[in-house]
């Protein structure tokens, strides 16, 4: 009778591929569900067999799935998507969006989609993975959510349009998660990109939201970006907190910062000795820690999951089967649970078809191949099949006590769920490679190993390959945003003659001297000043200009001005942008591909008697008198010459940005490095704490980021 109470089924290898394909069966149900009858829509209804927008009118579904098709191995339809998506060049659309889930979802899935890439025979760009389409897109939608960040404690705002910025009247209260997680996605952006902007405007907000603990160490669950004033102050692991803490850890073992393991740890003694109750973790006051709600909500699942990162096995296990009772209990974790009665809380009794216990599942399985986790995750599976199953997809559990369904298939059922039990049942997949082999690629920065295993996944489960990451640290060649927002400068000047004049007076002595005889034009050949906050006063000397002294004038207020002020030969064959500048500005920022004579000529025709003129330059006029006679152009003839800017320059001046305040994220960067307002943690090179006890974590890399053998880690 013994044997028959304590009996746990034994799982071959035959059974655990089996379940990998039942596995698969059921994503690919959903996932041809979404595309036959919800695409191009965010989400599928599964009752009513058709789409709907959630989150941003960007088919999310079809973004946050795509790693996920590469993990199962499905790659022509991932290259297929990929091209799908590629479609479209930027977000540049009129929409308010949440800047947290935008950013898990799709910054996210971009990025894994990007580095995974290789994998599926797609081909990649020179400089992969340092460069790439999809990253460009990526770093598109971070620019876009970069103004949010634009407040006075670095937390950022809750909501944003995706053209225009934060949206008038936003309230400036967010919950912790949506400030503390960023670190991943804009660590992983800043790193393959050399661009330092998104990932210290993220450790920023974490440096905040640490700087704003309680006395005793707690935070709470919703803060005022603009005053830092807590306005929920109830402190839990759960919904509204939770992805702060798995970013810690997550963002510390990424990015190879001591001190947000640091930070985790200091949280951790705070929450076993004020939430922890019994393997379970309550509500409480962050101020003094009185347990205010003694519940469990499903999204604290994570948390078994989490410890296994940081060689907290034997306490997860604890934990893990205590969330594990809940799901026996319905078939299905609610979302609230109340400690107290035993029950699902009659106003928060769905499930949505999270993943969070799955996911924890799958960590722990990784590393202690006990067969109780599989056991658990054939329990969900089959929950999930028997009460979620429609015809046209999988629905959320609408209420846990009856299995009564709801019409909504979020996306993160593909991006997560699916591809946690996946995992759980695929031992061998690339993802679980402990550090035994790696893949030699060729990069800017030299030779590169990748695949090596270790990969970070965000809090969407779209995994992160830390060893690109390496590959790419080094700071890449090519436009920076400072020479963007130098462009930016140009545009906002309200007459630039002023500007142009300076230009003039500083590089005087390079402008070519041709006969005053000669009726030809020359052209500027210098840069433009290095530095964009510079001031634009003009000196007395500079004022008090000779006669002889050339005049600078331009076509229009805005100026054709050569954006990184190279010479341009007046040959023949000469093409009106440098090849610098169309590589720099048009290919990286709007995927305008270099383009021959032959396509200069379509936009820009020329009469045969007409004199050649490369008009995006500074114009020179030798004579005074000639300039005299330069009259102002009429309207149309401003707009036809503004058809001759660059395409990244003429979007920019068709939108209304002279008549709204906008967020300079240069200018924000440079003022969060020069208020330094939250000091260094004491602990930012203490790399010992991140030598965890996980063994996994030992066979992934070390800390100058090289990669251990197994000699080495016999040594």
């Amino acid at each position: 009778m013994c044997d028959s109470c304590l009996t746990i089924r034994e799982y071959s290898k035959e059974d655990i591929l089996k379940l990998r394909e039942e596995v698969r069966e059921m994503f690919q149900h959903a996932y041809d569900s979404y595309l036959r009858y919800a695409y191009p829509y965010d989400e599928l209804r599964p009752l009513s067999c058709d789409g709907v927008d959630t989150w941003g009118s960007y088919s999310l579904t079809l973004i946050d799935a795509l790693d996920t098709l590469a993990i199962m191995g499905n790659y022509t339809e991932f290259n297929r998507v990929v091209n799908l998506v590629l479609q479209k060049e930027n977000f540049d659309t009129d929409i308010n969006v949440s800047v947290f889930e935008t950013n898990i979802r799709i910054i996210g899935g971009l990025l894994s989609a990007h580095l995974l890439s290789h994998r599926t025979g797609l081909e990649l760009e020179p400089g992969w993975p340092c460069n790439g389409p999809l990253l460009r897109l990526a770093e598109d939608v971070a620019h876009r959510l970069i103004a949010a960040f634009d407040t006075t404690t670095g937390m950022p705002y809750g909501t944003i349009n995706l053209r225009f910025g934060v949206p008038p009247g936003e309230t400036s209260v967010t919950c912790t998660a949506g400030v503390g997680t960023f670190i991943v996605e804009f660590g992983t952006l800043s790193r393959l990109t050399g661009d330092p902007l998104y990932e210290e405007v993220a450790y920023n907000a974490l440096k905040a939201l640490y700087h704003h603990r309680s006395p005793i160490g707690l935070l709470g669950n919703h803060i005022d970006v603009m005053t830092g004033r807590w306005t929920a102050q109830d402190a839990g692991i759960g919904g509204g907190v939770d992805s702060y803490y798995e970013y810690l850890v997550k963002g510390a073992i990424l990015l190879e910062k001591p001190e947000l393991m640091s930070m985790f740890k200091e949280a951790r003694e705070v929450i076993d000795k004020y939430l922890k109750k019994d393997d379970w973790f309550v509500w409480a006051t962050m101020l003094r820690g009185h347990v205010t709600l003694p519940v469990f909500q499903s999204l604290e699942s994570y948390w078994p999951g989490l410890l296994s990162l940081i060689g907290e096995t034997d306490t997860a296990m604890r934990i893990i089967h205590n969330y594990h009772s809940v799901w026996k209990q319905y078939g299905f974790t609610p979302e609230v649970y109340n400690l107290g009665t035993g029950e699902a809380s009659s106003s928060r009794e769905s499930y949505p078809l999270r993943p969070e216990l799955i996911e924890s599942i799958m960590y722990l399985y990784r590393e202690t191949r006990d067969p109780i986790l599989l056991q658990m995750g054939e329990d969900i599976l089959r929950s999930i099949q028997h009460s979620a199953r429609t015809q046209c997809g999988y629905a959320t559990i609408k209420d846990v006590r009856d299995h009564r369904k709801e019409d909504r298939m979020e996306s993160f059922f593909l991006a997560e769920t699916t591809k946690y039990l996946y995992l759980l049942f695929d031992p061998d997949n690339f993802i679980h490679n402990p550090g035994v082999h790696g893949t030699v690629i060729n990069t800017p920065n030299g030779e590169c190993i990748v695949d090596v295993g270790g990969y970070i996944f965000n809090t969407e489960a779209h995994p992160i390959d830390p060893t690109m990451l390496y590959c790419c640290h080094e700071s890449r060649q090519g436009i920076n945003i400072s020479e963007v927002h130098r462009i930016y400068q140009i545009l906002e000047e309200e007459d630039n003659i002023q500007f142009m004049t300076m230009i003039d007076a500083s590089v005087n002595k390079t402008v070519n001297n041709t006969s005053m005889n000669d009726n030809k034009e020359t052209f500027v050949n210098d840069s433009l000043p290095p530095v964009v906050n510079q001031s634009n006063e003009i000196s007395e000397d500079e004022k008090k200009k000779s006669e002889k002294d050339e005049l600078i004038k331009t076509e229009s207020k805005t100026g054709y001005v050569n954006i990184d002020g190279t010479e341009i030969e007046k040959t023949k064959n000469e093409t009106i942008l440098s090849d610098i500048v169309k590589e720099r500005i048009n290919t990286y920022y709007e995927k305008v591909n270099v383009k021959g004579e032959q396509e200069v000529e379509k936009f820009y025709p020329r009469k045969e008697n007409e004199n050649k003129v490369a008009i995006d330059d500074i114009i020179v006029i030798q004579s005074s008198q000639e300039a005299e006679n330069v009259q102002v152009p009429s309207t149309t003839k401003a707009k036809e010459s503004l058809k001759m800017l660059p395409k990244v320059i003429q979007e920019f001046l068709n939108s209304d940005w002279k008549s709204k305040q906008k967020c300079e994220p240069q200018y924000m960067l440079e003022r969060i490095r020069k208020e330094k307002k939250y000091p260094e943690h004491p602990d930012v090179h203490k790399y010992q704490l991140l030598l965890t006890p996980a063994p996994s974590f030992l066979q992934r890399i070390s800390l100058a980021g090289e990669f251990l053998n197994k000699k080495q880690l016999e040594l």
